[in-house]
């Protein structure tokens, strides 16, 4: 996931605003709003470069970069792990362009993260998650490029992978509520349709292997998991974690 935030960054998947099909590139107004834009895209820590962002919308209040400004916050607030903050920058996204697919698949991400069984407003936040992936999925594959040098594969690339995590968030909302084939059929779609598979991904379909009974399937998907290049250690390790449930499962039901 996090290799999909960067990539996403990169080549700004974000999009700009939209305007007869085309991208409208936005276009600083002063030097000040120069250099305060230049400070938001120059600094390297989270915190200075959401301060950055806040601080250019503050000023400028009609910078044409604003919807950038709020898509930069909310991807850094999911890259910190805020996913309270990343909803709320999320929606100030769509606020100013409401066809902001990035942010939908934010939002419906972090809804299905902090939603739990138990939840007395469960169904309203994934009814909500849902549709935001769901709208989504309807928007990127007409979507322009949002920069003119991202060659036509990079950005068939970046829509493929926006639709798997599309696919991805839909599988964790089927999840919590429960519906197990049909999260495992999302996740599959999301593995399938990724430019590069997400191992991260494939161990969600292991647990949800695990959660519906299907110990073998989850061995399988987990030991591609782990055979993935340069896996991250966390990652790694509740692959191995999900493993061993699986082995439990299979050596229970013998």
């Amino acid at each position: 996931m996090r290799n999909r935030i960067l990539k996403a960054a990169a080549v700004l998947v974000c999009g700009m605003s939209l305007m007869f099909g085309q991208v409208k590139q936005p276009k600083p107004k002063s030097q000040k709003e120069v250099d305060a834009i230049n400070k938001m895209f120059s600094t390297q820590d989270a915190a200075g470069r959401i301060a950055a962002a806040k601080e250019l919308i503050q000023n400028f209040a009609d910078t044409e970069f604003k919807e950038l400004a709020f898509q930069i916050v909310a991807m850094t607030y999911q890259q910190t792990g805020d996913v309270e903050n990343m909803i709320i920058y999320a929606d100030k996204v769509l606020e100013v362009n409401p066809n902001g697919y990035q942010a939908m698949l934010m939002i419906a991400t972090g809804l299905a993260q902090r939603t739990k069984e138990f939840d007395l407003d469960k169904e309203e936040k994934l009814g909500r998650a849902e549709k935001q992936a769901n709208k989504a999925m309807e928007v990127i594959p007409t979507a322009p490029k949002p920069r003119a040098d991202i060659t036509d594969p990079q950005w068939e690339g970046a829509k493929k992978d926006a639709l798997s995590e599309a696919h991805q968030a839909l599988g964790m909302i089927a999840g919590v509520r429960k519906k197990y084939d049909v999260a495992i059929d999302e996740y599959k779609k999301s593995i399938e349709g990724a430019s590069t598979p997400d191992a991260a991904t494939m161990v969600r379909l292991g647990s949800t292997y695990n959660q519906a009974g299907k110990p073998a399937e989850a061995i399988a998907i987990l030991d591609k998991a782990l055979a993935t290049p340069n896996l991250h250690p966390g990652i790694k390790a509740a692959a191995e974690g999900e493993k061993k449930n699986a082995e439990k499962l299979k050596g229970a039901a013998k």
